[in-house]
């Protein structure tokens, strides 16, 4: 199958894809999203077991993680493998990796290595901590840099310990920012002629993250602690029993806050002296809580969001995973997206969140068996079906 671009708006780019796990897979999703060819490059499955660095390929995981992808096997262990690598980056726009730096090097994979083939590649690495500095050849793993980025220290309730998020949010924000560097990248290249070498890593990523919670820290000198499902700052916002559910209330501003008072039927709490101002009502969140928590068990999930959304307060109901797919806004938005396959069953993925009105992105391929493009890549640099059985039966592809 030769490259069916997703979108046309990266379709004139190559990526040559040699991340694995979660982080860098992410990142090159997004370009082969919106259309670039992404050239997913692997070892033959007789020198690496299926699942070994990622997600096995039967699994939903894989085939959300890497459609819109060709797969090329190539043993990079091997002199002869090494150098069909270099010759796709000749003609290629981005390298990506996540290889340890000692492996970079050794491989040749190098941005100087790449640089003396190709003086417009984009090199992006990934990695758990950075390129340099103590941590560099420490392993990265999503769980690890939440931890060591602070998220684990805020996510829970007050007093629970450390508590993880319950997606990979360090792997996936990581992927999203190098996707952003490389579009900045080619961007810049657009003026300079020259490639350059982005980086981001798990670490970096998972602290950009926390966002308001570090300038807490860093402006004003707060270090944020647990709390909850009640929003740090913004009083009261968090998480309310109904009388068949929960919904999300939340209060961000004194004009909210009051209309929401009105809405619940408890205006005196608007002039409260210990519920006067945000600092007032956050020193005293626990007893406010407690007094709304009263009022809202009277009415269903169904009729407090209704209502609220007249008055104009912002709620939400908490849906598990199938609730979600099943809301008619979801359904509406189409972000639950089919793709065809010609070996098996269609499947239903998640597609992208963003909108685009003349270059929209689509799921157009499944994701690929390992090698599956092979042949017609190798065929592009002009090796024979019999150069290419070749190489096969060496164990080189």
């Amino acid at each position: 199958m030769v490259h069916q671009p997703a979108s046309q708006a990266l379709s004139r780019f190559t990526i040559l894809d040699l991340s694995r796990v979660r982080a860098g897979p992410t990142a090159v999703r997004q370009l082969a999203d919106w259309g670039a060819d992404v050239i997913k490059v692997e070892m033959p499955a007789a020198l690496e077991a299926d699942g070994a660095l990622g997600a096995a390929r039967d699994t939903p995981d894989f085939r959300n993680l890497q459609r819109n992808k060709r797969s090329l096997t190539l043993n990079l262990k091997e002199a002869d493998g090494l150098a069909i690598l270099k010759r796709l980056v000749v003609d290629a726009d981005v390298v990506v990796e996540n290889y340890r730096p000692d492996v970079k090097a050794r491989l040749g994979v190098d941005y100087d290595s790449l640089l003396a083939i190709n003086p417009r590649i984009i090199l992006a690495s990934i990695s758990g901590f950075g390129q340099d500095g103590p941590y560099r050849e420490r392993p990265g793993f999503d769980q690890i840099a939440q931890g060591m980025g602070g998220l684990m220290s805020v996510t829970g309730l007050p007093g629970q310990g450390p508590v993880r998020v319950g997606i990979p949010v360090a792997d996936l924000t990581a992927g999203h920012f190098c996707a952003q560097a490389i579009l900045i990248a080619l961007l810049e290249r657009e003026t300079s002629g020259r490639g350059q070498w982005v980086q981001t890593s798990l670490l970096q990523a998972q602290i950009f993250m926390l966002d308001f919670q570090a300038a807490r820290w860093l402006v004003a000198g707060e270090v944020p602690q647990q709390a909850g499902n009640n929003h740090p700052t913004m009083i009261p916002t968090g998480v309310f029993e109904t009388a068949d559910g929960h919904i999300n209330v939340a209060c961000a501003g004194q004009a909210i806050w009051e209309r929401f008072a009105h809405a619940i039927d408890a205006a005196p709490l608007i002039e409260r002296p210990e519920y006067l101002t945000a600092p007032d009502r956050s020193q005293n969140r626990d007893a406010l809580n407690a007094e709304i928590a009263v009022l809202i068990r009277g009415k269903s999930s169904h009729e407090w969001i209704e209502h609220f959304t007249r008055e104009g307060v912002p709620s939400g109901e908490i849906n598990t995973i199938d609730q979600v797919f099943a809301d008619p806004q979801v359904k509406h938005l189409g972000i639950a997206q089919s793709v065809e396959s010609p070996t098996a069953e269609p499947v239903t993925l998640v597609g992208q969140p963003i909108v685009m009105s003349r270059t929209p992105s689509e799921l157009a391929s499944p994701a690929p068996a390992r090698g599956e493009h092979s042949d017609e890549i190798l065929g592009t640099l002009g090796l024979s079906s019999d150069e290419i059985a070749e190489l096969r039966q060496r164990g080189i592809v």
